[in-house]
């Protein structure tokens, strides 16, 4: 039978009519009605977990600064440094959830599926104020080669500590009596083909390697600190004004992952894990704050005022344990001058690759990576005293990557949206760039003092 047709009913087609109609013009499409998960259109290679992203940024972090925290208690104390490290890792922690943030919004906004640090400062100024948007490629700009030159301070930082192990290990057993510079341009023949290697799934064997070896060496190096501790009235549990500056600088150097985190958000299934509470954020850098303080004060106590950049510097020169753990660091940071050279190389291609014939793409990287190879080096060799480099590239470097540039951003992204009741979120991103000028500056004063007073 067939079935019995509804008649027409003039009142429901105007309904209809005019419901389409008013969709249409609100919303264009039906699609447009889902909001953007930005998640969702990420490449299927980018699959990390929450527990994968903590594991990557824990192992980011804890680099070759959780040595050097003994030195920034030194110019600190031990109360002053124990206080100084929470607050630095609480501003620290909260300048790269403010940089997440940012990128995550400006993701569902624009449509993308993901963003790195530089995008994100670029397409902030490119939407923020009409004044401010003339700035948008100096903003990116900026980004870009403050994470390229924190690079390759971290690398003339690598070269000081592996030359300087590796003169006290033949030292003691009877190696030629040279200088550090000499072991700093030595370095050459291990660093020269190392960093010709272009992919980087070649260094991932070695890579995981050395975090296990890594850890063995903090392990060493904290047994040693611990072993026979003097009593803690013998150290300096405040020091004067002076030494704050150049705490803040090692702090910032050791603390600062800020480089790494966008890649590491960027690779995960559910990034919105990220942030909150706890999150992977929160948790990592928990872990970061109170490792690193516990490193400083018990290095600081142990070695006191004669403490060196490098925690296992000052081990033992008689035992085969120390020398064993000198050997792993120097080896570790080998692997780590390959793998944090990466950084630069890629800033510094980007900028050429399109102004160099293709058939000559091969030679000009060979010619480019040789070229900053030598450059670091040559500056590690030129001056080699460990602590200048980590003070002036966590005052210069960190200072505007890690701090002011993510300040900034955000303000502008906010401006004329949301800044928050008595405009709370400008006042404190104000805040926050005062304070990284003033450490900016006076860090690099004090760096530069000190270069002078001791070359």
């Amino acid at each position: 039978m067939e079935e019995q047709k509804q008649p027409a009913s003039p009142i429901r087609d105007v309904a209809d009519a005019y419901s389409s109609k008013v969709d249409l013009a609100c919303n264009g499409s039906r699609e447009d009605l889902d909001p953007y998960v930005p998640a969702e259109h990420r490449p299927i290679t980018s699959s990390t977990s929450s527990f994968g992203a903590l594991a990557h940024l824990l192992k980011a972090s804890l680099g070759s600064g959780v040595l050097a925290m003994p030195l920034a208690f030194k110019n600190a104390g031990l109360v002053v440094g124990c206080f100084g490290t929470f607050i630095i890792g609480f501003i620290c922690a909260h300048v790269v959830h403010v940089l997440v943030k940012t990128s995550q919004q400006l993701c569902t906004e624009m449509k993308k599926p993901a963003l790195g640090y530089a995008e994100t400062c670029d397409l902030v100024f490119q939407n923020g104020p009409k004044p401010v948007r003339k700035f948008a490629p100096f903003a990116r700009e900026l980004a870009d080669w403050a994470l390229a030159f924190t690079h390759l301070g971290a690398c003339c930082v690598y070269t000081v500590v592996v030359a300087e192990s590796f003169k006290q290990i033949s030292d003691v057993y009877g190696g030629p009596v040279w200088s550090v510079k000499i072991y700093c341009a030595l370095t050459l023949v291990i660093l020269i083909p190392l960093c010709q290697i272009t992919k980087l799934k070649y260094l991932v064997p070695f890579s995981a390697i050395a975090n296990v070896v890594w850890l063995v060496s903090i392990c060493i190096s904290i047994y040693y600190c611990l072993r026979d501790p003097p009593n803690v009235s013998e150290r300096n549990l405040a020091t004067s004004i002076s030494g704050i500056p150049t705490f803040i600088s090692t702090c910032l150097f050791a603390m600062e992952g800020i480089g790494v985190v966008m890649p590491i958000e960027n690779e995960m299934s559910k990034p919105h894990q990220f942030l909150g509470c706890p999150g992977v954020l929160n948790i990592a850098m928990s872990a970061v704050a109170v490792l690193y303080a516990f490193v400083g004060f018990t290095g600081y106590l142990s070695f006191g005022e004669g403490v060196r950049g490098s925690l296992t510097l000052n081990l033992p020169q008689e035992e085969i344990l120390a020398q064993t753990a000198k050997v792993l660091v120097a080896s570790v940071m080998i692997l780590s001058y390959a793998l944090v050279y990466y950084v630069p190389v890629d800033v510094v291609w980007r900028r050429v690759q399109d102004k160099i014939p293709a058939r000559h793409h091969r030679w000009s990287m060979g010619l480019i990576r040789l070229s900053g190879v030598l450059l670091t080096v040559g500056i590690a060799t030129a001056v080699p005293r460990l602590e200048l480099f980590m003070e002036l590239v966590g005052a210069v470097c960190l200072s505007v990557m890690g701090l002011l540039l993510p300040a900034v951003t955000e303000t502008v992204w906010r401006w004329g949206k949301d800044l928050g009741p008595y405009h709370w979120i400008l006042i404190k991103n104000v805040l926050i760039c005062v304070f990284s000028i003033v450490a900016m500056v006076s860090g690099v004063a004090y760096a530069v003092m000190s270069m002078i007073n001791k070359l």
